[in-house]
């Protein structure tokens, strides 16, 4: 069977900071996560934007939590998408960081059939985007299930994810912090060089002050990649738009040939466990 954007849906969720993916393709759709401030939930992007929810965080006495969506959230989706499409492709942040996958295998189980296939990304927000869009492009030339699992393994091995946070109180309130718990400490404005493998977050490097970080983030894209239009780059931020610009114009230098694809803002879910001043960097070469 050939999959095209008009034959297949693209189903993601809300961690994948692409709150207007429907607007851009109509093929797409997006299950929330949801923020909790003590008895108060709020669905990812739909009842509480990022300005809203950072705007909250620095008020509230109440460090906020999150929660999966249900199963049942996911089945109203497929049954929308059902009658329209043959094929359903969801991705999902990765499973060792939320149940988010198990609610989404649920819900395909309840509908039945084989329209819907669940993938474990094993990443998240703008890295996830990326994915997402590399699928797309494929489905909208024409594409096999076959060439989305080499497309999506090879992403998987070879794509590239930094980031730095304020602090690392919100990634270990939040149990996601993983080997960097060793990066722990209140030294005075150190920046802890952070990635994502195997939905793990794991320590890079300890800098001292963001021109450091953006120096080591600089060195690494510049390591790691050729100015090509094949180079597709994300960038995202929490609560600090100066860093996406400064992301955005290295991008511009280093690798004027590059697709900056997407640039977004971290929601409230993936706010909730980086923190606000959070930068992330992501790219990957879609040869």
């Amino acid at each position: 069977m050939t999959l095209t954007a008009e034959n297949t849906a693209i189903v993601l969720d809300s961690t994948a900071d692409f709150p207007d993916a429907p607007e851009r393709y109509a093929n797409f759709r997006v299950v929330p996560l949801y923020v909790l401030f003590g008895s108060e939930s709020f669905a990812d992007y739909v009842e509480m934007s990022p300005g809203q929810f950072y705007e909250r965080l620095q008020s509230s006495d109440v460090l906020p939590t999150t929660s999966q969506p249900t199963p049942g959230d996911f089945l109203a989706v497929y049954e929308e998408l059902a009658p329209q499409y043959e094929r359903i492709l969801v991705l999902t942040l990765s499973s060792t960081l939320s149940g988010t996958f198990g609610s989404a295998q649920a819900a395909a189980g309840m509908l039945g059939g084989d329209t819907v296939r669940v993938i474990d990304t094993r990443t998240v927000s703008a890295s996830l985007s990326l994915l997402a869009l590399g699928v797309q492009h494929r489905l909208e030339r024409g594409t096999t299930e076959d060439e989305i699992d080499e497309f999506v393994a090879r992403y998987q091995r070879d794509h590239h994810l930094l980031f730095t946070v304020n602090t690392l109180e919100y990634l270990a309130k939040g149990g996601r912090i993983g080997r960097a718990a060793a990066f722990a400490g209140n030294l005075l404005n150190v920046k802890p060089i952070l990635a994502l493998r195997d939905g793990e977050v794991i320590p890079l490097k300890r800098v001292r002050g963001n021109h450091k970080a953006f120096a080591e983030f600089r060195d690494h894209f510049v390591a790691t990649s050729t100015d090509s239009p094949s180079l597709k780059v994300g960038i995202a931020h929490a609560a600090a738009p100066e860093r996406l610009e400064a992301l955005r114009e290295l991008v511009q230098h280093e690798r004027p040939q590059a697709q900056v694809e997407i640039e977004t803002t971290l929601g409230a879910v993936v706010g909730t466990h980086a923190g606000p001043g959070t930068v992330g960097f992501f790219w990957f070469d879609d040869e």
